[in-house]
């Protein structure tokens, strides 16, 4: 018998990083357990971490490359998948130009090592700019702020959660997402701590979430209104005069700008249209400038929403102004082994380099807002997308207006996607090429140490090593773009270009390198995060832009709105807002048995008082209902919700006939995004606006 054997690595489904502890016996997995002995996540484990077995041995899960034909899908060699694709793009290309051909990224990519470091090459075989990803129907917000304040898009501040006396938590639930552009593993433990040392926890939300419950303080606040409550803490700083910049003082720029910009704003101005009082703004405003140590900490409510790009700078803005930022306890800048920030001082930016050829919205990040992928599909004219490949990505389900992306991919000329199931999205495509799974690769995290609450760096060996006839995504890609080119492979893999990063990087004369990682499996603690945004800055002169023009100028179209005003709608009386579940990730996780048994997740959460004038009742079905189009789903009944305000969660709808998820399947639910509009956009940054749709309820 074969003995039992202990793996480590880093769990790559969330943002999290927790360390994991697998024991197994040749293929067979015995157990999932945190790894007590990482530097980062101290044992602390989610229940998602359990899915990586079930992906590995999903019977759903593709392993060929599976082509459509007349008599339905049939494998398919690598070699003659590669070969069509190639000369399919091209052709099309030839005929259409290089921008015919789109790209779509997944969530998944930001998890895999593999990709994150080689979809650049992929993309400079391709040769096109119509490229799009989850990033514009999640983050951009906090990107462009990071952009046009500190020189650069990846150099965002995280919480220093461990050190605060004070959180701020706006339209985020952390004890659920483990943070969420604040990567924090066992979160829960960490805002508890932050009571133990005499801190306080005050989370603003519609919803009271399981991070609200758990704070010392929950203030409800009406959807889309972050930035106009923002705006008055702001106000009150300087009419109270409590502004402190603290070190940074001779590297602040467009103070003067800020304080005459928020001037109309005062608290009183804002508190009706917020759903709070104003009294109750000032005085969280004062609380975060006299506590020792304070940071204000919001995120998908505040991003995904028509005035994303203004909440994003006001959280930064707040920081900055009581003397939080670059702080201990405050917002604060990791400094990852691998960083992506490297000389980019005073480079221009690619926001707004291009515009989207239908609806005008901002190039950003080397990509366009997802919300418009449809339009560039489904509009002739010169320009038009005529193919798409998509990498780990289900859009269908996951960006907004899904039922009409539908009928987007289904006109395409022709469509691939790289991904291990057939779903929502692959479904409509004409060949499919299926990559390994967590268990199989080699696993660094790219990104997300650059979003960490301390400084650490782990490198994990694969678990079970590949299969012959089986390519991790980065060698599809990679083999796809030689076929595209001509060229010849030159030997070069993600590993020998984390390496020489590693080498090159902020620890490098310590001796930090590829080898230094492998031989310390629970990973190398690099310490707690420190004062060091003069070294990292990179605008030009090194100075903080606090008042881009752009965000003034989108202060009139935030006054322009009307939110200031009674909303009455009688057609579309309730808001809707996504809220997040801990055992969901992507729509991955929902062929995950053990992460979907037990009672249907997939509910409209609604206020007593709501239920009761609309003759709803808990269990029942409701039909919700927007200006494009209606759902259908069973009613949960819950104070926890701010009148006026539903909830529902995100990802689900595996009710769409030719796939081949049976266990989401059998428990599909319905997709939120059938009744979201792919036309409500922060136009700021071109992020979707999930929360915040304007919908009618009644029974169904």
């Amino acid at each position: 018998m074969t003995d039992t054997q202990t793996h480590y690595r880093t769990c790559n489904i969330c943002e999290a990083m927790c360390g994991l502890e697998i024991q197994h016996r040749g293929s067979e997995i015995l157990s999932i357990k945190g790894d007590n002995n990482d530097p980062f996540s101290h044992g602390h484990i989610c229940p998602k971490a359990v899915a990586l077995q079930d992906f590995y041995n999903d019977k759903d899960r593709l392993k060929t490359p599976m082509k459509r034909t007349a008599d339905g899908w049939q494998e398919i060699s690598w070699e003659e998948a590669f070969e069509e694709i190639a000369s399919r793009f091209r052709g099309i290309q030839q005929e259409h130009g290089q921008d015919a051909v789109g790209v779509y990224l997944g969530n998944p990519n930001a998890h895999n090592f593999g990709n994150a470091i080689m979809l650049p090459r992929f993309f400079k075989a391709l040769g096109t700019n119509n490229r799009y990803s989850s990033a514009s129907a999640d983050q951009l917000p906090h990107h462009v702020a990071s952009n046009y304040m500190l020189g650069a898009g990846m150099l965002i501040p995280v919480p220093d959660i461990d050190h605060t006396d004070f959180m701020l938590i706006i339209g985020a639930n952390p004890i659920v997402s483990n943070g969420s552009l604040m990567t924090a593993p066992g979160v829960g433990k960490r805002l508890k701590a932050i009571q133990q040392r005499g801190g306080k926890v005050v989370v603003v939300d519609p919803r009271r979430t399981e991070t609200a419950k758990k704070a010392d303080q929950h203030l409800f606040i009406r959807p889309e209104t972050d930035a106009l409550f923002m705006l008055a803490m702001v106000h009150t700083l300087f009419e109270e005069q409590l502004v402190t910049l603290g070190h940074l003082e001779d590297r602040i720029d467009g103070l003067e700008q800020l304080a005459n910009a928020v001037k109309p704003h005062a608290p009183e101005s804002v508190a009706d249209a917020c759903g709070m009082s104003a009294s109750a703004i000032r005085e969280l405003a004062r609380e975060m400038a006299a506590a020792k140590s304070a940071v204000c900490y919001s995120r998908m409510g505040a991003s995904t929403q028509s005035f994303g790009g203004l909440c994003q700078w006001l959280n930064n803005v707040l920081n900055i102004l009581t003397g939080n930022f670059d702080s201990r306890g405050g917002a604060m800048f990791p400094q990852p082994a691998f960083d992506l920030v490297r000389d980019k001082k005073g480079k221009p930016s690619s926001y707004g380099r291009y515009e989207s050829r239908v609806r005008k919205l901002p190039y950003f990040n080397n990509e366009f807002p997802v919300a418009t992928l449809a339009d560039e599909i489904l509009t002739p004219g010169e320009g038009q997308i005529r193919a798409m490949i998509t990498i780990a990505g289900n859009p269908v389900l996951s960006a907004p207006g899904g039922a009409r992306l539908e009928d987007a991919f289904d006109a395409l000329d022709f469509m691939v996607s790289v991904d291990i199931y057939l779903n929502e999205t692959t479904r409509h495509a004409d060949i499919i090429l299926p990559a390994t799974t967590g268990l199989e690769v080699p696993h660094f995290d790219v990104f997300f140490n650059s979003f960490a609450v301390r400084n650490t760096a782990k490198f994990s060996e694969p678990m079970f090593e590949k299969a012959p006839n089986q390519k991790h995504d980065w060698e599809i890609l990679r083999d796809l773009a030689l076929q595209l080119t001509g060229l010849e492979n030159d030997g070069v893999t993600p590993e020998a270009m984390l390496d020489l990063g590693l080498k090159h990087g902020a620890y490098g004369k310590e001796g930090m390198s590829l080898e230094t990682l492998k031989a310390n499996p629970h990973g190398v603690d690099l310490g707690p995060l420190q004062p060091c945004l003069a070294q990292r800055i990179q605008t030009e002169d090194g100075k903080i832009r606090l008042a881009p023009q752009l965000y003034l100028d989108d202060l009139k179209r935030l006054d322009a709105s009307g939110l200031l005003q009674a909303d009455e709608n009688s057609d579309y009386p309730f808001t809707l807002i996504s809220r997040r579940l801990p055992r969901s990730h992507n729509t991955w996780t929902q062929n995950s048995h053990r992460l979907v048994k037990g009672k249907n997740p997939c509910t409209l959460q609604i206020n007593a008082s709501d239920a009761l004038k609309i003759g709803l009742e808990d269990g029942q079905l409701a039909t919700v209902t927007s200006a494009s189009g209606s759902i259908n789903l069973p009613v949960e009944i819950d104070d926890d919700m701010f009148e006026g305000v539903i909830s529902m969660p995100q990802g689900w709808g595996h009710n769409r006939p030719d796939t081949a998820m049976s266990i989401a399947e059998g428990q599909p639910g319905v997709s939120m995004n059938d009744v979201t509009d792919s036309g409500r956009i922060d136009a700021l940054t071109g992020n979707a606006a999930f929360n915040g749709t304007r919908v009618a309820v009644r029974a169904a």
